[in-house]
């Protein structure tokens, strides 16, 4: 039998997947697969302003699923790690099958 996770942890289950509900998110997310990116290649690769990308990178780093480095007035965005690769890769193979 499959232990259930206490209630903080299912807690926090549910909203590392409602970051994944947002498609704007998931598409950040997957341009981050590729490299470290600033806000303004994220914009432009999502085709949406640097304000609401940078709205939605707020939210992705609250949740742990980024993180991010200053370097002189750029901030390098980069996926948190692994575990986020996968979560990404895993349900692209889920909805492709």
């Amino acid at each position: 039998m499959v232990e259930i996770p206490e209630k903080q942890t299912l807690e926090s289950i549910a909203e590392l997947f409602k970051a994944f509900a947002d498609t704007t998110r998931v598409h950040i997310l997957c341009c981050l697969l590729e490299r470290e990116m600033c806000v303004g290649e994220i914009a432009e690769a999502v085709e949406l302003s640097q304000s609401a990308v940078s709205h939605q990178l707020r939210v992705l780093k609250q949740i742990h699923l980024i993180k991010y480095r200053r370097e002189g007035k750029n901030m390098w965005y980069s996926l948190a790690d692994d575990h986020v690769r996968t979560i990404l890769q895993m349900g692209a193979e889920h909805v492709l099958e």
